[in-house]
């Protein structure tokens, strides 16, 4: 059998079949979106089928079945995807959703931890960790992907809410000051914001050396 180069062209059929695929794969994405799941799902069939050895379509087909309520369908489906794709961080960030709807957290973390580690810009993700690791109760793995995630996006206020909670869960009063009143800067009606400031300025005070002794 000849060997095709890596820089030969693609021959006519191939590329007729991978323009259909990416057809395919972007209807799914516009269907799924709007939430008509059947056809969605049709689509990402389809895609799987003309190129099986792709992990986005199942990808899809795992997202609609999450939609859907059927967790057992959606873990078979990342499933593959991560078989067909070793380092497919959505894979691992959907065998994550469904651990974590699961309640099986142990293993929802591990999953959002390997997504992050592909893809540490991933929101969905990093804010799932952030769920997970509160329904946990152990929150450094979570610090320090949300302080990596803001180097890259400082001004993200919702990611920098979720670190001042952390940061004052911990005990670190000053650094949850600090997110705290970035997010009002950039978000000045966010009352929840304000309420967890007054509540951690009311906490370093009462900490304070003076208020000990009086």
């Amino acid at each position: 059998m000849l060997s095709v180069q890596a820089h030969s062209p693609p021959a006519p059929a191939e590329i007729r079949l991978t323009q259909h695929y990416d057809v395919l794969k972007e209807l799914g994405e516009s269907y799924a979106a709007l939430g008509r799941l059947d056809e969605a799902e049709q689509c990402y069939l389809q895609a799987a089928t003309l190129a099986p050895a792709r992990a986005e379509p199942y990808v899809g087909i795992g997202i609609v079945a999450v939609q859907r309520g059927r967790l057992d369908q959606a873990e078979a489906a990342f499933e593959i995807a991560a078989e067909r794709q070793a380092d497919c961080a959505e894979a691992y960030g959907g065998l994550a959703m469904v651990r974590q709807q699961q309640a099986d957290y142990a293993g929802a973390l591990d999953m959002y931890l390997r997504c992050l580690e592909l893809d540490a810009d991933n929101l969905v993700a990093l804010l799932g960790l952030f769920q997970t690791s509160c329904q946990m109760g152990t929150f450094a793995q979570v610090i320090h992907y949300l302080e990596l995630y803001l180097n890259r996006h400082p001004g993200d206020a919702s990611v920098l809410f979720c670190l001042a909670t952390l940061y004052a869960r911990e005990g670190q009063l000053e650094r949850a000051e600090d997110c705290l009143l970035s997010v009002l800067a950039l978000e000045p009606g966010k009352a929840e914001a304000a309420r967890l400031l007054e509540q951690v300025r009311g906490e370093r005070a009462a900490a304070a050396p003076d208020a000990i002794s009086a």
